[in-house]
This record gives C-alpha cells, structure tokens and sequence, in this order.
C-alpha cells in the first residue's frame, strides 16, 4: 500500500499569502493531494498581494496550479460538511501559512465555526500534525497566550521569521526558507534551501 501523501493547506487573511502559494506549489510538485482552504480574507490579500483576479477562485486556482503533478482540492472555507472536516477522512497533517490571529484564536477555544477552524480541529482530535505560520507584528499578551496554549497541545509553530545564515539574495530566498522549515518539520524532503554546515 502507497503512503498517504495528503495534506490540507489552510491561506488566512495575514499578510504574507506568496508563503501558502509557494508551499502549495512544492507539495504539488511532490505529488501530494492538497485540500485548499482558503478565508475570504485570505482571498482579499491573494488580490492585494499577488494581483489575482479571484472573482473566479476555482478558476485562478486552475490556472496557477492546474499543471502541476499533483492534485488540488479546493473547499470553500463555508463548506462545513467537507471531506477534511472528518476525522475518518484520512490525512498526514495541516498547515496553515500564514495563519491570522484571528485564525489562531479561533483553533485556540475551539470555536470550529468555518472548515479552516474545524480542519484543523479534526487535526488535534486525532493526533495528527497541524502546523501553524503566525504572521503578525508586534505580538500582545493574548496573541502569545493563544501560541502557547496551541504548543503545548502539541500544535507546532513556526512564525514567519526568516533567516540569514545562508545568505539569501532574493526575495525568493526568503520564501522558500520559510517553506522549508514548515516541510521540515513534516519530515518532507526538499532542497529549498542551504543549511547550516551544508557545503555549497
């Protein structure tokens, strides 16, 4: 039996949605299903950031990853009744990149009222890995006591921090660093970028 290679990818409305875009495309490029959740906020800022013209959102995300080997499932974050809102749907794990507070706060309490809160609910229900980008600046008490409590219930972060040892020279560069360390900690193999004590 082939491992299950099938992951949800949860856009919010943080700055930062080039993050989801780019891991989406790596995972597909890996032949992964990718169960896209993506907020109405998080439409917005793909049009703000990115330039997309989302009054098609099952059309645009056809066009920007339709050739790629993998396969993309897009549920609308409404879709209460969708696959990956049970835990008898089978998964290796979610991510949400970047991932709001308001996101965070919601996953926090429990408050499961969209797919993108109840997936990743169903995550921590049945063990599996779920993954969370904060992208936000500065952070008050609340924000942290949310991260907090979400770590310890072994939920892992990693806030949209870059690093600088391998001297990146794009914008790219700091993308895929990013992605990197999320693919890391799936236990994903890439070559995204070059790390501490890799020759060149």
């Amino acid at each position: 039996m082939n491992r299950l290679k099938r992951l949800a990818v949860g856009i919010t409305g943080a700055s930062g949605s080039i993050y989801g875009v780019r891991l989406i495309e790596t995972l597909l490029d890996q032949e992964y299903e990718i169960h896209l959740v993506v907020s109405n906020a998080g439409w917005r800022v793909l049009k703000e950031e990115l330039g997309w013209n989302v009054s098609d959102r099952e059309g645009i995300l056809n066009e920007k990853f339709g050739n790629r080997p993998g396969s993309l499932i897009y549920h609308p974050v409404s879709d209460i009744g969708a696959s990956i809102a049970s835990g008898s749907f089978l998964m290796d794990g979610m991510i949400i990149m970047p991932c709001s507070m308001g996101t965070l706060s919601a996953i926090a309490h429990g408050a499961s009222d969209n797919l993108m809160a109840r997936a990743a609910d169903v995550m921590m229900k049945e063990g599996r890995p779920l993954v969370l980008v904060p992208r936000e600046t500065p952070l008050h008490a609340i924000h942290l006591e949310n991260m907090l409590k979400l770590s310890r219930l072994g939920v892992k972060m990693i806030p949209a921090m870059p690093a600088f040892y391998y001297h990146p020279k794009t914008m790219d560069d700091l993308i895929h660093f990013l992605v990197g360390k999320v693919l890391d900690v799936l236990h994903i193999e890439h070559n995204l970028f070059k790390r501490w004590g890799e020759e060149n």
